[in-house]
């Protein structure tokens, strides 16, 4: 990935030109309308985000809410008003961060071609080239999607699967989105970029079963050393935790290595080890090569980000991506 350029992406996504196309969404989508625009979005990343490695998955981890709500349609981007908590007010988005990297991209995508490209295919764009910038995998993103037209908080709290969720809501959760238990396992490897926040596990080392008690599924000496030294009292807000201690900025297979040792920071990484056919899954993914987890993660991205997805005349072309057009 040192090598990685725009026209390896673009060699790679006409590979798969005949096997990605579905509905009104394409590659090449804006080949005659905004030639530039998939360029200026990996130009922008490529530059960027080497000096920002974190970043990549606040990104990614964007794109998933939002596919997760009303489909890939940029709700997650919308601003809430004084008529309306929008989805970004939602407690599963509140430490969502990266808003500003996309209203950049976006400004600079307008400058080039005015009212043309959608928030929800820049999101996607931004998403795929972040993790591969970052020497993750690649996938085909095919565009023409059209931003939403509502943003709402409560529909954003009951579709995204929250970490305390176990493997049945998990399973239920990725079901509806029409992700089968492969997408579930392999989505969740995302986990091996990124930090948390205590609050999203906390329960987890201070009052699992309402009894001041820690969760019997995390290893007693991963639980120790976080209430030790990270997330120093229940009620901690702010202190952050790496979802993959010591690797957690590369796209590795580390994540479930550590499920398999009881270390999955979230309740829902636990949950995937509850069930013998997925932990078997699990276990040979760990095992390698990487090239299988990479392979995988593709082809479930390339599910995901066609989620529900608004083409042809439904939806807009947002000028400003946090502002519905007036």
């Amino acid at each position: 990935m040192d090598k990685l350029s725009f026209k390896n992406l673009i060699f790679l996504a006409l590979l798969g030109f005949l096997s990605f196309v579905e509905a009104d969404l394409k590659l090449g989508f804006y080949d005659k309308s905004c030639p530039k625009a998939e360029k200026i979005v990996f130009d922008y990343v490529k530059k960027h985000f080497p000096n920002a490695p974190a970043l990549a998955a606040p990104i990614l981890r964007m794109h998933f809410h939002d596919c997760f709500v009303r489909g890939c349609d940029a709700s997650v981007l919308i601003n809430s008003t004084s008529t309306n908590q929008a989805e970004k007010a939602a407690t599963p988005n509140l430490t969502l961060r990266g808003f500003g990297v996309i209203d950049i991209i976006k400004s600079l995508v307008e400058k080039e071609c005015p009212a043309v490209v959608s928030c929800a295919d820049i999101l996607a764009l931004a998403a795929r080239d972040a993790v591969a910038v970052a020497g993750g995998p690649f996938w085909h993103v095919p565009t023409g999607r059209r931003d939403g037209l509502i943003s709402n908080a409560t529909e954003a709290l009951n579709n995204i699967p929250p970490p305390t969720s176990n493997f049945t809501a998990l399973q239920n959760s990725f079901a509806n989105k029409g992700l089968n238990l492969t997408d579930l396992v392999i989505l969740s490897g995302a986990h091996t970029i990124g930090i948390s926040h205590c609050s999203s596990f906390s329960s987890r080392l201070y009052n699992f079963s309402g009894k001041g008690d820690e969760d019997p599924s995390l290893d007693q000496v991963y639980a120790s050393n976080l209430k030790k030294l990270k997330c120093k009292t229940p009620n901690d807000n702010t202190s952050t935790v790496e979802m993959d201690p010591g690797s957690f900025k590369s796209f590795d297979l580390d994540y479930y290595k550590l499920l398999l040792k009881r270390r999955g920071l979230f309740q829902s990484d636990a949950a995937l080890t509850t069930v013998s056919a997925i932990k078997a899954q699990i276990s040979k993914l760990a095992g390698g090569p990487l090239e299988v987890f990479f392979n995988a993660f593709a082809q479930s991205m390339e599910k995901m980000n066609k989620i529900e997805v608004k083409t042809g005349n439904v939806g807009e072309i947002r000028k400003n991506c946090a502002v519905f057009n007036s």
